[in-house]
């Protein structure tokens, strides 16, 4: 195991470098901040001094090396619009996105898996059909339109709950968090639930398929003529076996979740990181786009990690950084 880990932290560094100079050559490539930055109306000697105190005098290269030392202390440079620390503007934003996506996929578990087990076990039933039907729907049905729906009925016509924000919060590990209180609970519910959807249908049929699969399995006919339950044969004897890929699919659908709930946070007006790295592209914010880019590939490749490790502790016969 503790080989395992040192070879994928190895690998880690590598992606990162590479990622580093992908996402910096790209980002900075896009636009020119200073057209944003300093007024038309300036005159010559205002706009030197405005592009010398943000390094814009160099090259790309010289930049890149400059930002990659003082990423290495920590450093990810300073948001040229809110002349704060890039990192520092990404992680007060982070609560609110982790929270949304987490919320996210414990309604996608705690509604797809259900769903997914008596779907795969009563095929021919028409529940299941139109469970499997619905995750139709689920794919088909566009994230924003999926959200404007959940606020015209929920909001605006029932009145039942918040249409955007994020209520009221709780501090807490130096954080503000809106799970913590009833308030900001309506306002989480109805942003997660139009995250959740697409996620929803995907882990209905990934678990769907997984129970046909592992139904026709010999294990499971023992079980099965042995007089065995129909519950306890899906708890103890198909769920287990089909983790492995639902794992898989769960942590990264997690990290989209964290990294590209753009939409979502736009249209709930949830002030999360999505909303954050969109208002910076449209300023050409270059280090928070390029800080939020690679914390991005960080968080994959921990999850990444966390998934195969997971692994050898839900299958025993899996064994990670060993031979056969």
């Amino acid at each position: 195991m503790l080989n395992f880990i040192l070879q994928r932290s190895a690998q880690a560094v590598v992606v990162l470098l590479l990622m580093s100079v992908l996402v910096f050559v790209a980002v900075y490539a896009i636009g020119n901040p200073v057209d944003i930055l300093i007024n038309p109306q300036a005159d010559q000697t205002m706009r030197d001094e405005t592009i010398a105190r943000y390094g814009l005098d160099k090259s790309v290269a010289q930049q890149y090396l400059l930002f990659l030392k003082n990423a290495l202390a920590g450093d990810f440079g300073t948001s040229f619009v809110y002349d704060s620390p890039a990192l520092g503007l990404i992680f007060s934003c982070l609560p609110a996105t982790l929270e949304l996506a987490l919320v996210a996929m414990l309604l996608s578990i705690c509604i797809g898996v259900p769903l997914g087990l008596y779907a795969g076990y009563r095929p021919d039933g028409w529940s299941a059909k139109l469970i499997m039907g619905g995750t139709v729907l689920g794919f088909s049905v566009p994230a924003f339109w999926m959200g404007l729906m959940l606020i015209l009925v929920f909001a605006v016509q029932l009145g039942w709950l918040p249409s955007g924000g994020r209520g009221e919060t709780v501090a807490w590990l130096g954080a503000e968090w809106s799970v913590l209180t009833l308030d900001g609970w309506r306002h989480l519910l109805l942003p997660a639930s139009s995250l959740a959807l697409f996620r929803l249908a995907l882990i209905v049929r990934l678990v769907r398929a997984g129970v046909r699969e592992a139904i026709m399995a010999d294990y499971v006919k023992f079980a099965r003529a042995k007089g065995v339950s129909p519950l306890r044969v899906m708890l103890r004897h198909v769920l287990p076996n089909i983790m492995v890929p639902l794992v898989t699919v769960l942590g990264l659908e997690l990290g989209t979740m964290i990294a590209f709930a753009v939409v979502t946070e736009t249209i709930f007006s949830w002030p999360g990181t999505g909303k954050l790295v969109i208002d910076s592209i449209r300023t050409l914010d270059q280090p928070v786009v390029v800080a939020y880019l690679l914390l991005v590939v960080f968080m994959f490749i921990v999850i990444n990690m966390v998934v195969d490790i997971l692994y050898s502790m839900l299958d025993p016969r899996i064994r990670l950084g060993g031979r056969k």
